[in-house]
């Protein structure tokens, strides 16, 4: 009892550090808003700012995901347990994007946003300035998720080639049992140093969401919204209904869970998407949180990485509202079964283009020049807002990919429920100054794994 009054005073002593950083952070977005609309000239000029934040974010997430998933799975005794994991993850995701594509596909028909809206010349050449070389066919895609060598996988910056590295890893430590220990306490330091660091460039936030927001406000400013509001205001409020109606369901039904509850636990991570506008740059935290939350290494280490390439529900929507408003504005309404042709084909092509800087963007003019090329010059009516509609593209890709793992550590049964309870109650704060938790937050599967290990000494 004495320990417990003892570490009582220091946990709120860290989250008033943490917290005058996110009122910082909300100061700055203000500013930035206002220099864009005062000076949107100067604003434009600040954007390398706001990229040089993400990109610092960027640095950490392949070793961040390598450790976790390594120190997850080693510490697993059944591969197969591994195997469940990723095979319930990759159906629930597919389940879940033909969700977001409908539910796009029923609020555009409704709303038919872009009808009345003139196509000019400038506009048809931005809208084919957006097909990006760099996005990659189906085939690509897949024989791209192999690295060169099995450091270039770290060094490019590819989620999926860190992932399957890491899951490599993590089952050859797991067969070499106990000689394999050394090197997972090793993995275990380095994961210590690589949250720490994150935490010491967390504090370069509030200058980071300056420069994005001031530069995004700048580019488009008040006409373009004023002219899209209709598409914007219509995508927000389908991502709106997709993320507490349908994930709010599945989550009550499934994990017993309030959404509300969970996103208040992950406040500032929703905050620093909607500052930077990128989902990117939660992903760490995202990984850290749901450890904490008491669901085990192995679904978070598989899932959330996972999921940042294959569950993309806002982007699903996105592009199936973006579809509807070009085919409408260029005077070429589709039917329903055109509409679910090319939804389908934009579904697999999202896959394909997950590592393309602007994914949204670009995957819908790549997607509609191979599939309807007509519409690719419509692309630029939406060029102006597409930041803006990233915002919500980002925030919800990331309530989907938290649901996701609480769903599925409650479905694999490693997820300790009691532990959730206690931290969302707000009964055990998160360690903001390292990000990792170290009180005896063992999941199921690494406790009932350290006993088994225990029993083989003796």
């Amino acid at each position: 009892m004495a320990s417990t009054t003892h570490t009582a005073p220091t946990a709120p002593a860290k989250r008033d550090r943490t917290h005058y950083l996110y009122i910082a952070v909300i100061v700055a977005v203000a500013l930035g808003i206002a220099v864009g609309l005062i000076a949107p000239d100067f604003a434009v000029e600040l954007k390398p700012i706001g990229t040089g934040f993400v990109n610092l974010i960027k640095m950490m997430i392949s070793p961040i995901i390598f450790c976790t998933i390594v120190l997850g799975i080693g510490s697993v005794r059944k591969a197969a347990k591994v195997g469940a994991v990723g095979g319930i993850a990759l159906v629930y995701f597919l389940i879940m994007s033909l969700v977001a594509l409908g539910i796009g596909l029923v609020v555009g028909n409704i709303v038919e946003p872009g009808t009345g809206l003139a196509v000019t010349d400038a506009i048809k050449e931005t809208g084919q300035a957006q097909v990006s070389p760099e996005a990659k066919d189906t085939t690509e895609f897949l024989l791209g998720i192999i690295p060169t060598t099995i450091v270039s996988a770290f060094t490019g910056g590819e989620v999926l080639q860190t992932l399957l590295v890491a899951l490599l890893a993590g089952f050859a430590l797991q067969a070499m049992g106990n000689a394999g220990q050394p090197i997972l306490r090793g993995i275990e330091h380095i994961q210590r140093l690589v949250f720490r660091i994150l935490a010491m460039v967390m504090w370069a936030a509030p200058i980071g969401a300056f420069g994005a927001i001031a530069a995004v406000t700048g580019s488009a400013g008040l006409d373009a919204l004023k002219s899209l509001a209709v598409l914007m205001v219509g995508f927000y409020i389908t991502c709106f209904l997709f993320v507490f109606i349908v994930l709010g369901a599945l989550l009550k039904i499934v994990a017993g869970l309030n959404i509300f509850t969970l996103f208040k636990y992950l406040g500032r991570e929703f905050l620093l998407i909607l500052s930077t506008s990128s989902s990117e740059s939660a992903l760490p935290r995202l990984i850290a949180k749901m450890e904490h939350l008491g669901v085990s290494k192995p679904v978070v280490g598989i899932t959330v990485p996972t999921g940042y390439s294959f569950n993309l529900d806002g982007t699903m929507i996105y592009m199936t509202m973006a579809s509807l408003f070009i085919a409408d504005a260029m005077g070429t309404p589709m039917a329903i079964g055109e509409q679910v042709a090319l939804l389908l084909f934009l579904l697999v092509a999202s896959k394909g283009a997950a590592g393309v800087t602007g994914a949204g963007l670009a995957t819908l003019a790549g997607g509609l020049q191979s599939h309807k090329p007509a519409l690719v010059d419509g692309v630029g009516l939406i060029v102006g807002i597409d930041r803006f509609m990233s915002e919500a593209r980002a925030l919800t890709n990331f309530a989907g990919n938290a649901v996701a793992t609480v769903l599925i550590g409650t479905w694999t049964k490693e997820i300790d429920k009691a532990r959730v309870n206690e931290v969302l109650a707000g009964n055990a704060p998160f360690d903001e100054a390292t990000l990792l938790d170290d009180h005896g937050s063992a999941a199921p599967a690494e406790a009932e794994a350290d006993g088994e290990k225990e029993l083989a000494k003796a």
